[in-house]
């Protein structure tokens, strides 16, 4: 059980049309939710890479999903960005940023939503140790993707201008904000969702 599953509970939904209907909203209310905080963006002038809200947006949708709506959630906002909506970092949008050096950022979107989320099934989003230690997994799996794909553009791993000194050091103070944020936000809404539940 994840908390998807507290907000929308099987008892809402009772027919397979509802729980499709619940289902393709969370979907698509992840995707949204990432497009949002993909408007934070702060680009670096060395780099092709920006600092940007996305990867806490899918880590915690993941995790507040589940696995495999956390992955759907997550294919849909990289096809709707594919397509023409401005929905990638700093309202980007098309194909080329899905080709271009970030590409492997967004494919791996899809990796670590589904990670966390099978961690979260897990319970680990409802202790602060575990929820940190499935966020730092979750992102590990970002950097997975995106660093093999941004080093094929910029000629290699190492040096000053390899992959990792431009598309992974200078995001690591941030990458750990964020996930001290999710550590907070996680077991909180745990909290709050069984408050609301126990009052009804």
């Amino acid at each position: 059980m994840v908390l998807a599953d507290l907000v929308f509970p099987k008892a809402l939904r009772r027919s397979r049309a509802q729980q499709l209907a619940a289902d393709v909203l969370l979907i698509l209310g992840g995707s949204l939710f990432t497009a949002l905080m993909a408007r934070i963006a702060i680009p670096l002038p060395f780099t092709p890479v920006p600092i940007t809200g996305q990867t806490l947006a899918v880590l915690l949708t993941g995790a507040a999903l589940g696995s495999r709506r956390g992955a759907l959630s997550m294919a849909a906002y990289v096809l709707e960005g594919s397509l023409g909506l401005p929905v990638f970092a700093g309202g980007a949008a098309g194909l080329k940023r899905l080709t271009g050096p970030t590409g492997g950022y967004l494919v791996g979107f899809i990796a670590a939503a589904f990670v966390t989320g099978w961690l979260a099934e897990r319970g680990w989003d409802r202790r602060p140790l575990l929820a940190a230690l499935a966020m730092l997994i979750g992102n590990a799996v970002i950097y997975l993707f995106g660093l093999p794909w941004l080093a094929m553009f910029l000629g290699g791993f190492l040096g000053p201008k390899g992959a990792l000194a431009l598309g992974l050091l200078p995001f690591i103070p941030g990458d750990l904000l964020k996930l001290f944020l999710a550590t907070l936000l996680l077991p909180s809404a745990w909290g709050v969702v069984r408050n609301i539940r126990r009052e009804r």
